[in-house]
Formats: structure tokens, C-alpha cells, sequence
């Protein structure tokens, strides 16, 4: 979501409909992270962008602890042509709800919001917070030392914004 992490040009802001984030853990991975579950009354925000030279196998392959999904049916976008749009998910029944060991970490929350502010302003993220389940998760507060491998520096502005949101949720993170 953030343009930051990723050097595909062209990305758009975009709209997928019948999914809803969620914050989970599987064996593919460390840490818990995003994925998406199939939720007919769900709408949510994000970016679209063309894959370079068509290249799927490496996107599949930076997306390896997911499966691709087409997506091309549920997405609204501003693009006058009906590009191969998919959706990255952890297959059903492949991920569990994050656990102390399995925690979500603040840098990649830090990374995801950042993107959400710059695509789509303080509402935005507020919708990115609503639109994701799995916020009683625990999280580790790694900001010092992020984990996270494509974690990005916040603004003090953009690091109160993310920390207001989790004191709604009543979400403390954990320090390392």
C-alpha cells in the first residue's frame, strides 16, 4: 500500500469490493500481517499497479506466504482498459490468529498507514483502521529496531496519527 516499499510505477488508488482485511498469522511467516478474507458487505481502499514486463512469478515471489487471487471482477478503478488485477491472500484454512510468539509488528503497522495517509489523507487511514479486523492481537512495539524489512521512518505527525487510532481500538503495543 505504500509507494515507498515497492518501485512499481503507475499504481492506482483503487476500490476492492467483497473482502475485508484482517491481521493473522501462519507458518509462512515470523510475524502475524495483513491478508484478506472473503466478506460480501466489505469494501476496502487500496492501490493497484501494473506488473513490470508481466512479470507475475516475481511478485508471486515476493508474495510467496500468499496465494494470488483474481481479482479483475471486484475491483473499481479510474483505468480506461480492464487490466489482470489480483488479490494476495493466505488461503483459507492456512492462517490462525496472531499470538504473543506471532505478534504483528508496529513498523509494518507504521508502513501500511503511512501509504493510506498519502493515498487517501487522515479519512483514509481512519477506514483502513475500520476495515481491519484483528486489532486484539498483540503487538510488539519495534519502532527502536524495526522488524519489519521494508519498514519506512514516520513523521511525528504520522506516528501520533497511528498511536491515537490504536488508543481508540484500546490496542497497547508491547515493548520489546
Amino acid at each position: 500500500m505504500n509507494r515507498r516499499t515497492h518501485a512499481f510505477a503507475g499504481a492506482q488508488p483503487a476500490v476492492l469490493d467483497g473482502w475485508r482485511r484482517i491481521w493473522r498469522y501462519t507458518t509462512r511467516r515470523e510475524v502475524a500481517y495483513l491478508t484478506v478474507v472473503p466478506d460480501p458487505d466489505s469494501r476496502i481502499d487500496g492501490l493497484i499497479a501494473p506488473v513490470p514486463d508481466e512479470d507475475w512469478g516475481a511478485l508471486d515471489y515476493r508474495e510467496r506466504a500468499y496465494a494470488r487471487v483474481d481479482a479483475a471482477h471486484q475491483v473499481t478503478h479510474s483505468l480506461l482498459h480492464r487490466p489482470r488485477i489480483a488479490v494476495y491472500a493466505i488461503p483459507d484454512g492456512e492462517h490462525e490468529a496472531p499470538t504473543n510468539t506471532h505478534a504483528l509488528l508496529l513498523s509494518y503497522i507504521d508502513v501500511v498507514v503511512q501509504g493510506y495517509l498519502a493515498e487517501f489523507g487522515p479519512e483514509g487511514a481512519a477506514r483502513f483502521f475500520a476495515t481491519t479486523d484483528g486489532w486484539d492481537a498483540p503487538i510488539l512495539d519495534d519502532r527502536a529496531a524495526p522488524r519489519y524489512p521494508r519498514h519506512c521512518l514516520l513523521t511525528p505527525e504520522e506516528t501520533a496519527l497511528v498511536d491515537g487510532h490504536l488508543v481508540d481500538l484500546g490496542v497497547k503495543p508491547m515493548v520489546l
